[in-house]
């Protein structure tokens, strides 16, 4: 299993890279992974996004699609593809330390 070390604590992770254990995260997590992911900073959107994205995991135990991304959390589409480019439902997954959504490639 992959890890991956932020200050002095090692993460595992899953076989897509996303934290293994939901109970690692937090937002200095989250600002890393998003480093990571060539997003420099979280800006207030990115956070609405994560938060959305951890909201509905907790309740149905899976993240939402884009297609629910871009009608539910209030951030369309275009804008999406902004904060979190090439993939934004995967990369808004991978840094709100959830798994990789079910639809997603």
């Amino acid at each position: 299993m992959a890890t991956m070390t932020i200050g002095t604590k090692t993460l595992a992770l899953d076989a897509d890279g996303n934290l293994a254990n939901m109970n690692d995260w937090n937002e200095e997590v989250a600002r890393e992974l998003a480093v990571q992911e060539g997003i420099t900073e979280l800006t207030p959107q990115h956070w609405a996004v994560i938060n959305f994205m951890r909201q509905v995991f907790a309740k149905e135990g899976d993240a939402p699609s884009i297609r629910r991304l871009t009608k539910e959390s209030g951030v369309d589409t275009k804008t999406l593809y902004q904060l979190f480019p090439k993939g934004p439902a995967k990369k808004a997954a991978k840094i709100a330390g959830l798994p990789k959504p079910k639809g997603c490639i």
